[in-house]
């Protein structure tokens, strides 16, 4: 099943995307006189997912009068107000080149971003005042589906929801002042695009030959394959569930094969295979101000 937040009528409102168009869970419990939770986090929350996939699957066809055509709404981010997000830095060894760093071989680098970084598609990024120098990230997603604690790597595709598309931001020139400063290079508002689709595990073949791309302005910037990745999504699950706790519509961003600098005017996205491109306009606030 594949999923999206859309604008519609002044709401936010969860949708199924078909391939006729967009489906909102509002819709069918209109018509079916189902309780499915109508927005995407309390739809995660709720542990209902897999109820409504398998629901959809045999009975999406009658609600063809219902559709709302592409383009006819404009998406959302998937939701606003997860509980944690995780990124993951350095997880493509070609990727440390970028920064002159070491690959970290032992343990994952991960850092957390708050829940006001948040944007969805066309949505644009603003490069802060504090930036000269900001680049963004195009990255495989994973949406934690249940709560979960000290899961093992086997058991870690079963607590995972599903996939997106990510772009992730970073201030790179406050980064190399000092790697202290790592959080705050993170966390400027509109640096964590996401959506605009959100593809259940049962849509990927094979996760590790899924292929994500960082594109800038219709030029691939960087691209790499997730069996390249040094620490795999399962993994990734399961060494944070080693920390804390992870709970439904938690978020591991698991680290891009390249960050591009951006600048005022630029168009990025982030490719991967099948999944509808996440696409953001980049906005300078130094030229705005100006």
């Amino acid at each position: 099943m594949k999923l999206a937040t859309i604008r519609f009528s002044g709401e936010e409102l969860a949708a199924v995307v078909t391939e006729e168009g967009l489906l909102t869970i509002r819709s069918i419990n209109q018509r079916m006189d189902h309780q499915w939770p109508e927005d995407l986090f309390s739809l995660l929350k709720s542990g209902k997912l897999d109820e409504l996939n398998q629901w959809v699957r045999t009975n999406h066809s009658q609600f063809e009068k219902d559709l709302i055509l592409f383009g006819h709404a404009d998406y959302a981010p998937l939701y606003r107000h997860p509980s944690k997000i995780w990124g993951i830095g350095l997880n493509y060894k070609e990727h440390a080149s970028d920064l002159d760093e070491m690959v970290p071989h032992t343990e994952p680098a991960s850092f957390m971003k708050p829940d006001t970084t948040i944007i969805g598609c066309h949505d644009p990024i603003e490069i802060p005042l504090q930036s000269s120098r900001t680049t963004a990230e195009a990255e495989l997603g994973v949406i934690i589906g249940k709560t979960c604690k000290n899961v093992s790597v086997e058991e870690a595709p079963h607590v995972i929801a599903g996939y997106t598309t990510i772009i992730d931001m970073t201030a790179e020139d406050i980064l190399q002042q000092n790697p202290r400063y790592l959080t705050r290079s993170k966390s400027f508002d509109t640096f964590f695009s996401f959506g605009p689709h959100l593809w259940t595990t049962d849509e990927l073949d094979d996760l590790f030959e899924v292929e994500v791309a960082t594109i800038i302005n219709g030029s691939v910037h960087r691209k790499n394959k997730v069996k390249h990745m040094m620490f795999d999504p399962y993994f990734l699950v399961s060494f944070h569930s080693r920390v804390m706790t992870l709970l439904p519509g938690d978020i591991i961003s698991t680290g891009t094969p390249g960050a591009a600098v951006i600048k005022d005017g630029d168009l990025v996205e982030c490719h991967i295979q099948g999944f509808e491109p996440l696409k953001n306009p980049v906005v300078d606030l130094k030229k705005k101000k100006g």
